[in-house]
């Protein structure tokens, strides 16, 4: 949002560059409430963004495992919430095909980003 702060308060799909969108924020309210977060649950969350959704789930639950593909959009997410305060949150560049399967497993999964095609479970 950092360029866009005019559409700060739109409930509407916002461009974060690299062809990625926010989604709306009553969404990112909706898929956090569908989860049904706890303060002693662990989420994995594929498809960091800007990290709004991240932050979010962070602060209602105990860690956030969060990937995302985009380098820039990986680092700058981290900076921003790093800068926030958040202790709780644990990033990983990569495409989430795999998730993240060392950290495994989790009470929670959110993912954000869309996928060419699902991959067999294991």
């Amino acid at each position: 949002m950092d360029e866009l702060k005019e559409f700060a308060y739109m409930d509407e799909a916002i461009p974060i560059g690299y062809e990625q969108t926010i989604s709306q924020p009553s969404l990112v309210l909706e898929m956090t409430l569908a989860i049904d977060l706890q303060h002693d649950v662990k989420v994995l969350e594929i498809g960091t963004g800007s990290g709004f959704q991240t932050a979010l789930l962070a602060a209602f639950s105990n860690a956030v495992y969060t990937i995302e593909r985009i380098a820039a959009l990986h680092e700058r997410a981290k900076e921003r919430l790093d800068e926030a305060g958040f202790s709780n949150i644990h990033f990983k560049l990569d495409d989430g095909s795999n998730a993240w399967e060392e950290s495994a497993p989790y009470d929670r999964i959110m993912v954000t980003a869309a996928a060419a095609q699902v991959l067999p479970s294991s």
